[in-house]
Protein backbone atom coordinates (compact mmCIF):
# COMPACT_ATOMS: atom_id res chain seq x y z
CA UNK A 1 0.00 0.00 0.00
CA UNK A 2 1.44 3.36 -1.03
CA UNK A 3 1.43 6.59 0.94
CA UNK A 4 -1.51 8.12 -0.93
CA UNK A 5 -3.54 4.93 -0.64
CA UNK A 6 -2.89 4.78 3.11
CA UNK A 7 -3.99 8.39 3.54
CA UNK A 8 -7.25 7.84 1.68
CA UNK A 9 -7.99 4.48 3.28
CA UNK A 10 -7.46 5.61 6.88
CA UNK A 11 -9.38 8.82 6.28
CA UNK A 12 -12.31 6.83 4.94
CA UNK A 13 -12.17 4.35 7.83
CA UNK A 14 -12.10 7.13 10.42
CA UNK A 15 -15.03 8.88 8.74
CA UNK A 16 -17.16 5.74 8.56
CA UNK A 17 -16.45 4.80 12.18
CA UNK A 18 -17.31 8.31 13.35
CA UNK A 19 -20.49 8.25 11.27
CA UNK A 20 -21.80 5.48 13.52
CA UNK A 21 -22.48 8.10 16.17
CA UNK A 22 -24.49 10.43 13.93
CA UNK A 23 -27.90 9.56 15.41
CA UNK A 24 -26.70 8.42 18.82
CA UNK A 25 -28.42 10.14 21.72
CA UNK A 26 -26.28 12.10 24.12
CA UNK A 27 -28.93 11.98 26.87
CA UNK A 28 -32.48 10.72 27.29
CA UNK A 29 -34.64 13.33 25.65
CA UNK A 30 -31.86 14.97 23.66
CA UNK A 31 -29.60 14.11 20.73
CA UNK A 32 -27.17 16.76 21.93
CA UNK A 33 -26.43 17.95 25.43
CA UNK A 34 -24.42 20.32 27.61
CA UNK A 35 -22.44 22.69 25.33
CA UNK A 36 -23.55 21.11 22.05
CA UNK A 37 -26.89 22.98 21.75
CA UNK A 38 -25.06 26.21 22.53
CA UNK A 39 -22.79 25.81 19.52
CA UNK A 40 -25.74 24.93 17.28
CA UNK A 41 -27.85 27.85 18.50
CA UNK A 42 -24.95 30.21 17.81
CA UNK A 43 -24.50 28.72 14.33
CA UNK A 44 -28.19 29.31 13.66
CA UNK A 45 -27.93 32.88 14.95
CA UNK A 46 -25.02 33.59 12.64
CA UNK A 47 -27.11 32.43 9.67
CA UNK A 48 -30.45 33.96 10.66
CA UNK A 49 -29.35 37.17 12.38
CA UNK A 50 -25.72 37.66 11.43
CA UNK A 51 -24.65 37.93 15.08
CA UNK A 52 -23.81 35.87 18.19
CA UNK A 53 -26.89 36.88 20.17
CA UNK A 54 -28.91 33.73 20.85
CA UNK A 55 -31.58 35.30 23.07
CA UNK A 56 -34.25 35.00 20.38
CA UNK A 57 -33.22 31.43 19.50
CA UNK A 58 -33.66 30.45 23.16
CA UNK A 59 -36.96 32.31 23.44
CA UNK A 60 -38.33 30.62 20.31
CA UNK A 61 -36.98 27.21 21.43
CA UNK A 62 -35.11 26.78 18.17
CA UNK A 63 -33.21 23.90 19.77
CA UNK A 64 -36.19 21.49 19.78
CA UNK A 65 -35.15 19.46 16.66
CA UNK A 66 -32.01 18.22 18.43
CA UNK A 67 -32.82 18.83 22.10
CA UNK A 68 -36.43 17.92 22.80
CA UNK A 69 -36.40 19.00 26.44
CA UNK A 70 -35.71 22.56 27.73
CA UNK A 71 -32.03 23.49 27.71
CA UNK A 72 -29.81 25.16 30.25
CA UNK A 73 -29.40 28.63 28.68
CA UNK A 74 -25.89 29.05 30.20
CA UNK A 75 -26.06 32.78 29.41
CA UNK A 76 -26.86 36.07 31.14
CA UNK A 77 -28.20 39.32 29.65
CA UNK A 78 -25.17 41.46 28.82
CA UNK A 79 -26.89 44.82 28.33
CA UNK A 80 -30.20 46.64 28.51
CA UNK A 81 -31.33 45.11 25.21
CA UNK A 82 -31.19 41.63 26.72
CA UNK A 83 -28.39 40.46 24.42
CA UNK A 84 -27.24 36.95 25.36
CA UNK A 85 -24.08 35.38 23.98
CA UNK A 86 -23.20 31.75 24.56
CA UNK A 87 -20.12 31.40 26.82
CA UNK A 88 -18.17 29.56 24.13
CA UNK A 89 -15.70 30.80 21.56
CA UNK A 90 -17.23 31.51 18.14
CA UNK A 91 -15.06 29.72 15.58
CA UNK A 92 -16.84 26.36 15.74
CA UNK A 93 -20.29 27.91 15.18
CA UNK A 94 -18.80 29.89 12.30
CA UNK A 95 -17.54 26.64 10.73
CA UNK A 96 -20.93 24.97 11.21
CA UNK A 97 -23.15 27.90 10.18
CA UNK A 98 -23.46 27.14 6.47
CA UNK A 99 -23.99 23.36 6.78
CA UNK A 100 -26.47 24.00 9.59
CA UNK A 101 -28.36 26.39 7.31
CA UNK A 102 -28.49 23.71 4.62
CA UNK A 103 -29.49 20.64 6.66
CA UNK A 104 -29.67 21.53 10.35
CA UNK A 105 -27.96 19.52 13.05
CA UNK A 106 -27.28 16.63 10.67
CA UNK A 107 -25.35 18.92 8.34
CA UNK A 108 -23.32 20.27 11.25
CA UNK A 109 -22.41 16.77 12.38
CA UNK A 110 -21.53 15.65 8.87
CA UNK A 111 -19.00 18.48 8.65
CA UNK A 112 -17.41 17.18 11.84
CA UNK A 113 -17.26 13.71 10.29
CA UNK A 114 -15.44 15.21 7.31
CA UNK A 115 -13.02 17.02 9.62
CA UNK A 116 -12.36 13.73 11.41
CA UNK A 117 -11.58 12.00 8.11
CA UNK A 118 -9.24 14.84 7.11
CA UNK A 119 -7.48 14.71 10.47
CA UNK A 120 -6.94 10.95 10.24
CA UNK A 121 -5.69 11.17 6.66
CA UNK A 122 -3.36 14.06 7.48
CA UNK A 123 -2.00 12.10 10.46
CA UNK A 124 -0.97 9.29 8.11
CA UNK A 125 0.54 11.79 5.66
CA UNK A 126 2.62 13.48 8.37
CA UNK A 127 3.83 10.12 9.69
CA UNK A 128 4.94 9.03 6.22
CA UNK A 129 6.26 12.27 4.72
CA UNK A 130 7.57 14.05 7.79
CA UNK A 131 8.64 11.21 10.10
CA UNK A 132 9.66 8.65 7.49
CA UNK A 133 7.29 5.93 8.68
CA UNK A 134 6.32 3.14 6.28
CA UNK A 135 2.76 3.64 4.93
CA UNK A 136 1.51 0.38 6.44
CA UNK A 137 2.82 1.24 9.91
CA UNK A 138 1.35 4.74 9.72
CA UNK A 139 -2.00 3.38 8.57
CA UNK A 140 -2.28 0.80 11.36
CA UNK A 141 -1.22 3.19 14.14
CA UNK A 142 -3.47 6.06 13.09
CA UNK A 143 -6.44 3.80 12.32
CA UNK A 144 -6.09 2.24 15.78
CA UNK A 145 -6.23 5.67 17.39
CA UNK A 146 -9.30 6.76 15.43
CA UNK A 147 -11.10 3.43 15.77
CA UNK A 148 -12.56 4.09 19.21
CA UNK A 149 -13.08 6.60 21.98
CA UNK A 150 -12.52 9.41 22.23
CA UNK A 151 -11.67 10.32 18.62
CA UNK A 152 -14.50 8.32 17.04
CA UNK A 153 -17.15 9.87 19.28
CA UNK A 154 -15.97 13.44 18.78
CA UNK A 155 -16.28 12.87 15.07
CA UNK A 156 -19.98 13.72 15.53
CA UNK A 157 -20.16 15.33 18.98
CA UNK A 158 -20.67 19.07 18.47
CA UNK A 159 -17.54 20.32 20.22
CA UNK A 160 -14.43 22.13 18.94
CA UNK A 161 -12.20 19.16 19.80
CA UNK A 162 -11.74 17.68 16.34
CA UNK A 163 -11.30 21.00 14.50
CA UNK A 164 -8.69 21.87 17.12
CA UNK A 165 -6.93 18.55 16.53
CA UNK A 166 -6.83 19.28 12.80
CA UNK A 167 -5.45 22.79 13.39
CA UNK A 168 -2.69 21.45 15.64
CA UNK A 169 -1.82 18.70 13.17
CA UNK A 170 -1.49 21.23 10.35
CA UNK A 171 0.97 23.12 12.54
CA UNK A 172 2.93 19.95 13.28
CA UNK A 173 3.17 19.18 9.56
CA UNK A 174 4.94 22.50 9.05
CA UNK A 175 7.07 22.29 12.18
CA UNK A 176 8.44 18.92 11.09
CA UNK A 177 9.52 20.21 7.70
CA UNK A 178 13.21 20.24 6.90
CA UNK A 179 15.14 23.32 8.04
CA UNK A 180 17.42 23.04 5.02
CA UNK A 181 17.07 25.73 2.35
CA UNK A 182 13.95 25.04 0.35
CA UNK A 183 12.50 22.82 3.05
CA UNK A 184 10.12 25.44 4.36
CA UNK A 185 8.27 28.15 2.47
CA UNK A 186 6.85 31.46 3.61
CA UNK A 187 3.36 30.23 2.77
CA UNK A 188 3.73 27.19 5.00
CA UNK A 189 4.78 29.35 7.93
CA UNK A 190 1.73 31.58 7.57
CA UNK A 191 -0.55 28.54 7.29
CA UNK A 192 0.91 27.15 10.53
CA UNK A 193 0.56 30.50 12.28
CA UNK A 194 -3.06 30.81 11.11
CA UNK A 195 -3.78 27.35 12.55
CA UNK A 196 -2.17 28.34 15.86
CA UNK A 197 -4.15 31.57 16.01
CA UNK A 198 -7.35 29.61 15.30
CA UNK A 199 -6.91 27.40 18.37
CA UNK A 200 -7.96 29.99 21.01
CA UNK A 201 -10.89 31.03 18.81
CA UNK A 202 -12.06 27.42 19.03
CA UNK A 203 -11.59 27.43 22.82
CA UNK A 204 -9.46 29.32 25.32
CA UNK A 205 -8.40 25.96 26.80
CA UNK A 206 -6.16 25.39 23.78
CA UNK A 207 -3.93 28.37 24.61
CA UNK A 208 -1.18 26.27 26.33
CA UNK A 209 -0.85 23.95 23.31
CA UNK A 210 -1.03 26.92 20.94
CA UNK A 211 1.69 28.72 22.92
CA UNK A 212 4.07 25.75 22.72
CA UNK A 213 3.40 25.34 19.00
CA UNK A 214 3.94 29.07 18.50
CA UNK A 215 7.29 29.02 20.30
CA UNK A 216 8.35 26.06 18.17
CA UNK A 217 7.37 27.97 15.02
CA UNK A 218 9.43 31.00 16.09
CA UNK A 219 12.38 28.73 16.85
CA UNK A 220 12.17 27.17 13.39
CA UNK A 221 11.95 30.63 11.82
CA UNK A 222 15.23 31.49 13.55
CA UNK A 223 16.97 28.31 12.40
CA UNK A 224 16.02 28.45 8.71
CA UNK A 225 17.00 30.95 6.04
CA UNK A 226 13.71 30.46 4.21
CA UNK A 227 10.39 31.85 5.40
CA UNK A 228 9.48 35.25 6.81
CA UNK A 229 11.82 35.18 9.82
CA UNK A 230 10.97 35.30 13.54
CA UNK A 231 10.11 39.00 13.89
CA UNK A 232 7.18 39.06 11.43
CA UNK A 233 5.86 35.84 12.96
CA UNK A 234 6.00 37.26 16.49
CA UNK A 235 4.48 40.58 15.34
CA UNK A 236 1.50 38.90 13.69
CA UNK A 237 1.00 36.64 16.72
CA UNK A 238 1.06 39.66 19.04
CA UNK A 239 -1.50 41.53 16.94
CA UNK A 240 -3.68 38.40 16.86
CA UNK A 241 -3.53 38.22 20.66
CA UNK A 242 -4.59 41.86 21.04
CA UNK A 243 -7.46 41.36 18.58
CA UNK A 244 -8.60 38.26 20.49
CA UNK A 245 -8.64 40.03 23.86
CA UNK A 246 -10.26 43.18 22.46
CA UNK A 247 -12.97 41.23 20.64
CA UNK A 248 -13.80 39.26 23.76
CA UNK A 249 -14.09 42.42 25.84
CA UNK A 250 -16.44 43.85 23.25
CA UNK A 251 -18.60 40.77 22.64
CA UNK A 252 -18.44 38.79 25.90
CA UNK A 253 -17.64 41.52 28.42
CA UNK A 254 -14.44 39.89 29.65
CA UNK A 255 -11.08 38.45 28.60
CA UNK A 256 -12.61 35.09 27.72
CA UNK A 257 -15.95 33.80 26.46
CA UNK A 258 -16.71 32.51 29.96
CA UNK A 259 -17.47 36.08 31.04
CA UNK A 260 -20.95 35.76 29.46
CA UNK A 261 -21.81 32.53 31.30
CA UNK A 262 -24.34 32.30 34.12
CA UNK A 263 -22.13 29.75 35.89
CA UNK A 264 -19.48 32.41 36.49
CA UNK A 265 -21.57 35.33 37.75
CA UNK A 266 -20.37 34.85 41.33
CA UNK A 267 -16.93 33.36 40.70
CA UNK A 268 -15.86 35.40 37.69
CA UNK A 269 -14.65 33.98 34.39
CA UNK A 270 -11.50 32.49 35.94
CA UNK A 271 -13.75 30.25 37.99
CA UNK A 272 -13.68 27.87 35.04
CA UNK A 273 -10.41 26.45 36.43
CA UNK A 274 -11.55 26.66 40.07
CA UNK A 275 -10.41 28.91 42.90
CA UNK A 276 -9.48 26.30 45.48
CA UNK A 277 -7.20 24.35 43.16
CA UNK A 278 -5.65 21.23 44.68
CA UNK A 279 -2.77 20.42 42.34
CA UNK A 280 -1.81 17.33 44.33
CA UNK A 281 -5.34 16.03 44.12
CA UNK A 282 -5.56 16.80 40.42
CA UNK A 283 -2.31 14.94 39.81
CA UNK A 284 -4.33 11.73 40.10
CA UNK A 285 -5.55 12.52 36.61
CA UNK A 286 -2.08 11.90 35.17
CA UNK A 287 -2.93 8.22 35.50
CA UNK A 288 -6.72 8.49 35.61
CA UNK A 289 -6.91 10.03 32.16
CA UNK A 290 -5.49 6.74 30.88
CA UNK A 291 -7.16 4.10 33.03
CA UNK A 292 -10.11 5.60 34.90
CA UNK A 293 -13.05 3.20 34.86
CA UNK A 294 -15.36 5.56 33.04
CA UNK A 295 -13.20 8.37 31.69
CA UNK A 296 -9.87 6.68 30.94
CA UNK A 297 -9.11 6.65 27.22
CA UNK A 298 -7.18 3.36 27.31
CA UNK A 299 -10.01 1.64 29.16
CA UNK A 300 -12.06 2.20 26.02
CA UNK A 301 -9.25 2.00 23.46
CA UNK A 302 -6.28 -0.20 24.50
CA UNK A 303 -4.17 1.32 21.71
CA UNK A 304 -3.56 4.31 23.97
CA UNK A 305 -1.66 2.03 26.37
CA UNK A 306 0.86 1.60 23.57
CA UNK A 307 1.16 5.37 23.15
CA UNK A 308 2.88 5.50 26.57
CA UNK A 309 6.09 3.69 25.53
CA UNK A 310 5.85 5.35 22.11
CA UNK A 311 5.89 8.85 23.60
CA UNK A 312 8.69 7.94 26.00
CA UNK A 313 10.66 6.67 23.02
CA UNK A 314 10.06 9.88 21.07
CA UNK A 315 11.60 11.94 23.86
CA UNK A 316 14.99 10.46 23.00
CA UNK A 317 14.82 11.54 19.39
CA UNK A 318 15.51 15.21 18.55
CA UNK A 319 13.33 14.80 15.45
CA UNK A 320 10.35 13.35 17.34
CA UNK A 321 10.65 15.31 20.58
CA UNK A 322 8.21 17.99 19.45
CA UNK A 323 5.48 15.35 19.28
CA UNK A 324 6.05 14.32 22.90
CA UNK A 325 6.22 17.93 24.11
CA UNK A 326 2.89 18.85 22.51
CA UNK A 327 1.16 15.76 23.87
CA UNK A 328 2.60 16.41 27.33
CA UNK A 329 1.36 20.01 27.21
CA UNK A 330 -2.14 18.86 26.35
CA UNK A 331 -2.01 16.18 29.03
CA UNK A 332 -0.91 18.64 31.71
CA UNK A 333 -3.65 21.06 30.66
CA UNK A 334 -6.27 18.32 31.09
CA UNK A 335 -4.69 17.34 34.41
CA UNK A 336 -4.07 20.62 36.19
CA UNK A 337 -6.11 23.34 34.43
CA UNK A 338 -9.39 21.61 33.63
CA UNK A 339 -11.95 21.96 36.39
CA UNK A 340 -12.74 18.25 36.32
CA UNK A 341 -11.95 15.06 34.46
CA UNK A 342 -15.38 13.54 35.10
CA UNK A 343 -17.55 15.98 33.19
CA UNK A 344 -20.87 15.84 31.38
CA UNK A 345 -19.28 14.63 28.17
CA UNK A 346 -17.89 11.64 26.30
CA UNK A 347 -14.65 10.41 27.96
CA UNK A 348 -11.38 11.95 26.86
CA UNK A 349 -12.74 15.29 25.67
CA UNK A 350 -9.86 17.39 27.04
CA UNK A 351 -7.26 15.19 25.29
CA UNK A 352 -8.69 15.03 21.77
CA UNK A 353 -6.64 18.00 20.56
CA UNK A 354 -3.34 16.13 21.07
CA UNK A 355 -4.31 12.50 20.48
CA UNK A 356 -3.74 12.53 16.69
CA UNK A 357 -0.25 13.85 17.49
CA UNK A 358 0.18 10.98 19.96
CA UNK A 359 -0.77 8.62 17.12
CA UNK A 360 2.28 9.94 15.23
CA UNK A 361 4.53 8.76 18.06
CA UNK A 362 2.78 5.40 17.98
CA UNK A 363 3.38 5.14 14.23
CA UNK A 364 7.12 5.73 14.68
CA UNK A 365 7.28 3.22 17.53
CA UNK A 366 5.63 0.37 15.62
CA UNK A 367 7.48 1.01 12.38
CA UNK A 368 9.73 -1.89 11.47
CA UNK A 369 8.51 -4.08 14.35
CA UNK A 370 5.98 -6.68 13.25
CA UNK A 371 5.02 -7.70 16.78
CA UNK A 372 4.23 -4.14 17.85
CA UNK A 373 2.33 -3.56 14.64
CA UNK A 374 0.18 -6.65 15.20
CA UNK A 375 -0.57 -5.73 18.83
CA UNK A 376 -1.57 -2.22 17.76
CA UNK A 377 -3.89 -3.59 15.09
CA UNK A 378 -5.58 -5.90 17.60
CA UNK A 379 -5.94 -3.06 20.12
CA UNK A 380 -7.55 -0.88 17.47
CA UNK A 381 -9.97 -3.65 16.55
CA UNK A 382 -11.03 -4.04 20.20
CA UNK A 383 -11.53 -0.28 20.42
CA UNK A 384 -13.72 -0.32 17.30
CA UNK A 385 -15.92 -3.03 18.80
CA UNK A 386 -16.31 -1.03 22.03
CA UNK A 387 -17.25 2.16 20.20
CA UNK A 388 -19.57 0.61 17.62
CA UNK A 389 -21.34 -1.37 20.34
CA UNK A 390 -21.89 1.80 22.39
CA UNK A 391 -22.95 3.79 19.32
CA UNK A 392 -25.60 1.21 18.40
CA UNK A 393 -26.89 1.14 21.97
CA UNK A 394 -27.09 4.94 22.08
CA UNK A 395 -28.82 5.06 18.70
CA UNK A 396 -31.45 2.47 19.67
CA UNK A 397 -32.14 3.98 23.10
CA UNK A 398 -30.55 1.30 25.24
CA UNK A 399 -28.04 3.75 26.67
CA UNK A 400 -26.63 7.23 25.97
CA UNK A 401 -23.24 8.73 25.18
CA UNK A 402 -23.13 10.97 28.25
CA UNK A 403 -25.49 9.85 31.03
CA UNK A 404 -24.89 6.10 31.40
CA UNK A 405 -22.25 5.10 28.84
CA UNK A 406 -20.48 3.03 31.50
CA UNK A 407 -23.45 0.65 31.53
CA UNK A 408 -22.73 -0.45 27.98
CA UNK A 409 -22.52 -4.16 27.22
CA UNK A 410 -19.47 -3.64 24.99
CA UNK A 411 -17.54 -6.82 25.87
CA UNK A 412 -13.94 -5.67 25.79
CA UNK A 413 -14.68 -2.52 27.78
CA UNK A 414 -16.53 -4.51 30.42
CA UNK A 415 -13.66 -6.99 30.68
CA UNK A 416 -11.14 -4.22 31.39
CA UNK A 417 -13.23 -1.87 33.52
CA UNK A 418 -13.40 -4.39 36.38
CA UNK A 419 -9.68 -3.95 37.08
CA UNK A 420 -9.51 -0.18 36.67
CA UNK A 421 -9.98 2.53 39.33
CA UNK A 422 -13.24 4.45 39.62
CA UNK A 423 -12.17 8.06 40.14
CA UNK A 424 -15.70 9.22 40.89
CA UNK A 425 -15.99 6.78 43.77
CA UNK A 426 -12.34 7.05 44.89
CA UNK A 427 -12.48 4.33 47.56
CA UNK A 428 -9.45 2.71 49.14
CA UNK A 429 -9.59 -0.04 46.54
CA UNK A 430 -9.72 2.53 43.76
CA UNK A 431 -6.66 4.28 45.19
CA UNK A 432 -4.79 0.97 45.29
CA UNK A 433 -5.76 0.26 41.69
CA UNK A 434 -4.64 3.75 40.67
CA UNK A 435 -1.21 3.14 42.21
CA UNK A 436 -0.95 -0.29 40.60
CA UNK A 437 -1.76 1.14 37.18
CA UNK A 438 0.70 3.97 37.74
CA UNK A 439 3.40 1.34 38.18
CA UNK A 440 2.28 -0.39 34.97
CA UNK A 441 2.44 2.88 33.03
CA UNK A 442 5.90 3.67 34.44
CA UNK A 443 7.11 0.24 33.33
CA UNK A 444 5.68 0.83 29.86
CA UNK A 445 7.32 4.26 29.64
CA UNK A 446 10.64 2.85 30.83
CA UNK A 447 10.52 0.09 28.23
CA UNK A 448 9.87 2.67 25.53
CA UNK A 449 12.77 4.81 26.72
CA UNK A 450 15.14 1.86 26.75
CA UNK A 451 13.97 0.53 23.40
CA UNK A 452 14.72 3.93 21.88
CA UNK A 453 18.23 3.83 23.30
CA UNK A 454 18.73 0.31 21.99
CA UNK A 455 17.41 1.22 18.53
CA UNK A 456 19.63 4.31 18.44
CA UNK A 457 22.65 2.24 19.41
CA UNK A 458 21.88 -0.30 16.69
CA UNK A 459 21.42 2.47 14.12
CA UNK A 460 24.73 4.09 15.07
CA UNK A 461 26.46 0.70 14.98
CA UNK A 462 25.03 -0.04 11.54
CA UNK A 463 26.09 3.39 10.31
CA UNK A 464 29.58 2.82 11.71
CA UNK A 465 29.85 -0.57 10.01
CA UNK A 466 28.65 0.96 6.76
CA UNK A 467 31.25 3.69 7.04
CA UNK A 468 34.00 1.17 7.78
CA UNK A 469 32.91 -0.95 4.80
CA UNK A 470 32.98 2.04 2.48
CA UNK A 471 36.41 3.02 3.82
CA UNK A 472 37.70 -0.52 3.26
CA UNK A 473 36.31 -0.57 -0.27
CA UNK A 474 37.99 2.74 -1.04
CA UNK A 475 41.29 1.44 0.38
CA UNK A 476 41.02 -1.77 -1.61
CA UNK A 477 40.23 0.17 -4.77
CA UNK A 478 43.22 2.44 -4.13
CA UNK A 479 45.51 -0.56 -3.58
CA UNK A 480 44.21 -2.12 -6.80
CA UNK A 481 45.10 0.89 -8.89
CA UNK A 482 48.48 1.14 -7.17
CA UNK A 483 49.17 -2.45 -8.21
CA UNK A 484 48.10 -1.65 -11.77
CA UNK A 485 50.44 1.32 -11.80
CA UNK A 486 53.33 -0.81 -10.61
CA UNK A 487 52.62 -3.36 -13.35
CA UNK A 488 52.52 -0.69 -16.06
CA UNK A 489 55.80 0.73 -14.91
Amino acid sequence: MGGRGSVLLVGAIAGVIALAGLSARATYGARTTADEPQYLLTAESLVADGDLDISNQIRLEAYRPYHEIPIDPQTIPLDASGREVSPHDPLLPALLALPFAVSGWIGAKLVLVLITALTAGLSVWVAVHRLGVAPRSAAVAVAAGFAGLPLAAYGTQVYPEMPAALALLITVAVLLESTRPGGETTGHVWVALAAIIALPWLSIKYVPVAAVAGLALVRRSIRTTDGPGPLPVMAVAAVAGVVYLGAHQLVYGGWTSYASGDHFVDSGELGVVGFDVDLVGRSRRLVGLVVDRGFGIATWNPAWFLAVPALASSLRSPRDRLVAVLVTTGWFTATFLALTMHGWWVPGRQLVVVLPVAALALAVWVDGDGRRLAITAVAGALAAVNWLWLAVEATTGQTTLVVDFVDTDAPFYRALRSITPDGMRASGLDDALLVAWAVVLIVLATSGWRSAASRRSMTESAASRSSETQSTERTTESDHWTDVGETVR
